[in-house]
């Protein structure tokens, strides 16, 4: 048995769930896909796949065994790169994982000038804020708001997530408008939880340099950041999402941004990929060009709108859409920030 097509037509099976795609793919016979992952189950001496009229589901085995697979095949990819004919320009399969937020507004409207530059990537592209294993999960880099926390990984700052605490101008006309910290202790607040952790996180806003945590009354509470923005617009309570979500409301008067002389901790927003003596190609030329996008923009830089041709300006949450060159996988199951 050919481990190596083996592995191959195995992670094709799992990629299109299903035998006879995969065998068209692989322009191969449909039987002779069934053998060679008979063949490798019986070769492992573990079921990798449980079979039913319907769908394809991996066992524990056959899922670890996958996520092995893919990164083996990834390394032949970018091995083979390096020595084949006109392999200046990057090739092979790139795994990244970010927040939707950034996603949906920034990575994917953008993506047809990557595409442009590195027809020969094709990039895997999951959005969600659960924490992602990237050397068991097989993630090439991530994009992440925050600190990091894994020193085991190495983390390019890109940019700067500014929030704004704003809220409708409905809400404001029945509740006022606070003009003290102290004053929020009478108003209403959507509030925003982890996905990753449950905890609500409370509004902050820097004091004298110095980050102060405040906990605002609440009725609603939600882990997505399009229904945050939107529980805010409709008048459900205070709010503190990015500034460059919220900057369409803002300018069309939808919200109003309140208590400006205290505004929330800016966080960083960076790339992080795991540490490596040869830092692959094709991560390489991604963090660079998201570099380069983020540069782009000031806003995503901590500083005011000035070059607001890198946001939407006029767009309701929820509404942003592209066209995706292929070969670009959506991986939508985490979608929750």
């Amino acid at each position: 048995m050919d481990r190596l097509q083996a592995m191959q037509v195995f992670t094709r099976v799992v990629d299109s769930n299903s035998f006879s795609r995969a065998a068209d793919a692989l322009d191969m016979p449909r039987a002779s896909v069934s053998t060679t992952i008979q063949n490798l189950e019986a070769f492992l001496g573990v079921r990798l796949l449980q079979r039913t009229t319907r769908r394809l589901n991996l066992t524990p085995d056959g899922a670890a065994y996958y996520e092995r697979c893919v990164r083996i095949l990834a390394d032949l990819d970018e091995t083979e790169a390096l020595f084949h004919e006109g392999s200046k320009k990057p090739r092979g399969r790139l795994r990244v994982d970010m927040p939707p937020s950034i996603g949906r507004l920034m990575l994917i409207p953008a993506l047809g000038e990557f595409r442009e530059r590195y027809p020969d990537i094709e990039l895997v592209i999951g959005m969600g804020d659960k924490p992602v294993d990237l050397i068991q999960e097989g993630v090439d880099c991530v994009l992440r708001v925050g600190t990091l926390q894994d020193s085991s990984l190495v983390a390019r700052r890109i940019g700067v997530f500014q929030g704004v605490t704003c809220a409708s101008a409905a809400y404001l006309e029945r509740h006022g408008e606070p003009q003290t910290l102290d004053d929020l202790q009478n108003h209403t607040a959507v509030n925003y939880f982890s996905s990753r952790t449950g905890r609500v996180l409370d509004m902050d806003f820097m004091v004298n340099g110095q980050a102060c945590e405040i906990k605002i009354p609440s009725t609603i509470a939600v882990n997505d950041a399009e229904a945050y923005l939107s529980c805010g617009v409709d008048g459900y309570g205070l709010i503190q999402p990015p500034r460059f979500m919220a900057l369409p409301y803002l300018r069309s008067g939808q919200l109003k941004e309140v208590l400006p002389q205290w505004k929330p901790q800016p966080m960083p927003i960076s790339a992080v990929y795991p540490h490596s003596r040869h830092l692959s190609s094709k991560v390489r030329v991604f963090v660079e060009w998201v570099a380069e996008m983020f540069e782009r923009c000031p806003l995503l830089q901590g500083q005011d709108e000035t070059a607001l041709h890198c946001l939407p300006t006029t767009a309701p949450a929820g509404s942003i859409r592209s066209k995706l060159a292929v070969p670009v996988v959506i991986d939508a199951s985490e979608m929750v920030i």
